[in-house]
């Protein structure tokens, strides 16, 4: 809930006997809310990324904001001098900020950070699209054709019937990747359910486990490898 927090250090391990060769991003975010950190919080942070490194992630998914909704560039500082030479995300803490575009500027200028995650300051990506393409011309602009340069990932609300969308309006400004949890509320098989009771959560989550769908992604990575193939080796889509 609240967009996910730092997993356990055993579901990484898990995740990682299960996806074998699969490489892994972990996304260091030690609570729900905003993304104004205090101190401890990012000694936190700076812990987390450590242990994760060791574990053997490929790379961390991270972001916090300044007071006056700019990039906290300091605390960035502090956290790419530390996940180095991992891969870095900067997260949708991007979507909460001031103005899209300098932000992307206060990224960038940190250096180290290879992609951003962001749903391009709309609700949900396919409702943004007109800022992503935004997004994407100045990410060029600044990185030029290096391939290994600061990317846009387009994620929220991306699934079978939005991603169509995406793929058309981005591929051709360089789209390399999208996100999705293709998840969705699982009914709880508890039998007994005390009246009146709950964790906190809320509605459905009360009573649910919010759970990734195999055929939902499938279903995604199905129509964007069609549509990859299409564009790229003349193949007609079905």
């Amino acid at each position: 809930m609240g967009g996910g927090t730092t997993p356990s250090l055993g579901l990484f391990r898990e995740v990682q006997s299960k996806v074998g060769g699969v490489s892994i991003m972990v996304l260091i975010r030690p609570r729900t809310g905003d993304f104004l950190y205090s101190d401890d919080e990012l000694r936190v942070i700076l812990e987390d990324i450590r242990v994760f490194k060791h574990a053997g992630a490929r790379g961390v998914v991270i972001g916090a904001l300044a007071k006056d909704g700019t990039v906290d560039l300091e605390y960035l500082k502090r956290v790419v001098d530390e996940a180095l030479p991992l891969e870095i995300c900067f997260h949708r803490a991007f979507d909460m900020t001031r103005d899209a575009d300098e932000a992307l500027h206060d990224i960038e200028s940190v250096g180290g950070v290879s992609r951003i995650l962001t749903s391009g300051q709309g609700k949900s990506a396919p409702d943004a699209l007109e800022t992503l393409k935004s997004l994407f011309n100045t990410t060029k602009r600044i990185v030029g054709e290096e391939p290994w340069g600061l990317s846009i990932n387009p994620g929220s609300g991306i699934n079978a019937t939005t991603v169509e969308s995406i793929l058309h309006t981005l591929l051709p400004l360089g789209l390399r990747e999208i996100h999705l949890s293709g998840a969705s509320w699982v009914e709880s098989s508890m039998v007994h359910r005390r009246e009146g009771m709950g964790m906190g959560v809320g509605g459905q989550g009360e009573w649910g486990v919010w759970t990734t769908s195999e055929r939902c992604i499938r279903e995604v990575r199905d129509i964007v490898d069609a549509r990859w193939k299409a564009q790229n080796f003349g193949v007609e889509e079905n």
